[in-house]
């Protein structure tokens, strides 16, 4: 817990192993004095033991891929020898990645009497008159979209192979493959919007933009995340108001789960929206307030890592949903009830403008929107979820800067709402992709839902 990954996790000084279970006793701390705080320091000690460690051997390559076989035989003459059997050495190989061509030779024949001419048809194939097959054109779109590798570069690598593309093909391919997949991804859209619960996130996209000459356009997208079905769908939109979510969630009920942006402020009133706030967000002010005040932020950082102790230790016992809400009930609700208490007590006392002022005031404005994750077990502690969902983006941007326009950054979110879809299920893209684009010229329209990775998987 000191040394891991998780770097949002917060370890308090005089941890209770009480906190590593569901039996958290929970004190009331509503009139609790904050006085001191007690620094302390970890040694390591090298335990030593009079047991050799066993290596755990080397790691076994999986069966799945393919294997060449070579003999070796002894170099002395084996005459009269019996076998008596084999050692086997595996070395883990690899060879780059291979283009070649399909060749369709289409016999023809003429009828008899010369009353016309028969041949073959050609298969169809994803886009017409298009050189690229389905397997190049799912290659260049996971290389960017999965691999963040720009085409620019795919473009670099495949001359070194012997094929010169332009830059403007690899954006056909790109663009004429979203064309194909664009009823997929309506599919997908809709069955996001049908669900009753939704974490919504966004995210800022550079494009160029004609009408800004030596500038980009600061565009975004709007990331809806359903974590009960591992669904997610990308909306790009132009500006970050509020105008963007309005529109996409205007026929949606359920609950809503949001950081404490004002544009989601539109639906605090709304009769078939229940808006949730992220406990996450409400843990980072105060995590930035311990250089400002250290004593109370340590204190509000301890009780809402009990919560999420409470969240992790449920998780390891598999608990399902109506398990979930009574542990939440009897052992996370009266920390909350504590907790809110305890922020009203501390804002009196500290400046409004101060770190540690923003962080009790930002968690006392939204404490009730961020309690409501315990009267119901399918809903998460914090928004984390779709955070996970943005990454892929946050990464992507780092490699080829910006979109090219605003359509292409739609067709971008297009692609990273079906390959997102994709991660969550454990699928291989690639296979999944080329598949849906061997699939989907010829799929009937009214079953494209059949192609959506989630089900495809089934």
């Amino acid at each position: 817990m000191i040394f891991g990954a998780r770097h949002e996790r917060f370890v308090p000084p005089h941890s209770n192993d009480l906190q590593l279970s569901l039996d958290i006793q929970t004190d009331p701390v509503g009139n609790r004095t904050i006085t001191n705080t007690q620094k302390i320091s970890y040694t390591r000690n090298t335990v030593s033991t009079d047991k050799p460690v066993q290596h755990p051997g080397r790691m076994k390559l999986p069966e799945t891929l393919r294997r060449e076989e070579i003999i070796i035989e002894p170099k002395e003459d084996i005459t009269g020898c019996k076998k008596m059997g084999e050692e086997i050495t595996e070395v883990l190989e690899y060879q780059p990645g291979e283009l070649y061509v399909k060749q369709y030779r289409r016999i023809k024949y003429a009828k008899p009497g010369n009353t016309g001419v028969l041949i073959g048809e050609l298969p169809c194939r994803p886009i017409e008159k298009a050189m690229a097959g389905e397997g190049l054109l799912a290659q260049v779109v996971i290389d960017k979209y999965v691999d963040h590798l720009p085409l620019h570069r795919q473009m670099q690598r495949f001359e070194r192979s012997g094929v010169k593309l332009a830059y403007s093909t690899l954006t056909d391919m790109v663009s004429g493959t979203c064309d194909l997949i664009t009823p997929l991804f309506e599919a997908l859209k809709a069955e996001v919007l049908q669900s009753q619960y939704l974490h919504v996130d966004e995210t800022p996209m550079k494009v160029l933009d004609k009408d800004k000459k030596g500038q980009t356009h600061r565009g975004y997208y709007w990331v809806y995340h359903n974590s009960l079905n591992k669904i997610v769908f990308f909306d790009y939109q132009e500006g970050r108001g509020r105008e963007g979510p309005l529109g996409i969630l205007e026929n949606f009920t359920g609950y809503l789960q949001t950081d404490g942006y004002a544009a989601y402020d539109v639906f605090y009133n709304q009769k078939n929206i229940t808006l949730i706030h992220c406990m996450a967000h409400a843990r980072r002010m105060f995590n930035e307030a311990l250089d400002n005040d250290s004593a109370r932020a340590a204190y509000a950082l301890e009780e809402i890592q009990k919560l999420y102790t409470i969240e992790r230790v449920s998780k390891e016992s598999n608990l399902n949903f109506e398990e979930l809400k009574v542990v939440r009930c009897a052992k996370a609700a009266p920390i909350l009830k504590a907790l809110g208490l305890w922020m009203q007590q501390q804002y009196v006392q500290v400046l409004p403008k101060s770190a540690i002022g923003k962080a009790l005031a930002y968690s006392i404005e939204r404490w009730d929107k961020l309690s409501i994750y315990i009267t119901d077990g399918r809903l998460k502690i914090d928004n984390n979820p779709v955070e996970n969902s943005i990454r892929p983006v946050a990464l992507g941007r780092k490699n080829y800067l910006f979109a090219g326009s605003h359509e292409a950054a739609k067709r971008s979110g297009m692609l990273y709402s079906l390959l997102g879809t994709c991660k969550m299920h454990n699928i291989e893209p690639y296979s999944w992709l080329k598949e849906v684009l061997q699939t989907i010229p010829q799929h009937p329209v009214n079953r494209v839902k059949q192609l959506l990775p989630h089900h495809y998987k089934k």
